[in-house]
């Protein structure tokens, strides 16, 4: 089933965009909750139509989201965990509150809900997936070390 988004929705997309759910999750929570629409032929040209006049606002967000998007790559991000005596497994494992929280001290405020991060467990180097838009997004390395 494809849905348009009427808002930003924490690991599923953004607004005005088309996504594609499962029959449940589309009728019983997005459409009840005003969070999505159904994707019939007439609300994707109404779509199209508003995207077109959003379009020159868009193009500076873009630009803002490429500027993050390139600076976020040659960022030194390392994050601190605890550890068992002498091992290299994590006690629990690394939240993306951390890793937003590490973005935020060098000076670039994310959403939490638009970050990936692999399962962390252990000691390492890992990449995440940022995105900043519907159209960018970036992968930014960063480093789990014991505390």
């Amino acid at each position: 089933m494809d849905i348009i988004l009427k808002e930003n929705v924490e690991k599923l997309g953004f607004k005005n965009e088309i996504v594609s759910v499962k029959n449940g999750y589309g009728r019983n929570f997005l459409i009840p909750k005003g969070l999505g629409v159904l994707a019939t032929e007439s609300a994707v040209k109404v779509l199209n139509e508003n995207l077109k006049q959003q379009a020159k606002k868009e193009e500076t967000e873009i630009a803002a989201a490429n500027k993050i998007a390139e600076a976020l790559p040659k960022l030194e991000i390392v994050l601190t965990a605890k550890v068992a005596d002498g091992g290299t497994k994590l006690f629990g494992s690394v939240k993306t509150s951390q890793f937003t929280d590490a973005l935020a001290a060098l000076g670039h405020t994310i959403d939490a809900s638009f970050v990936k991060l692999p399962k962390v467990k252990e000691i390492g180097k890992y990449e995440a997936e940022v995105r900043l838009h519907r159209t960018v997004s970036a992968t930014v390395a960063y480093s789990v070390i014991a505390e």
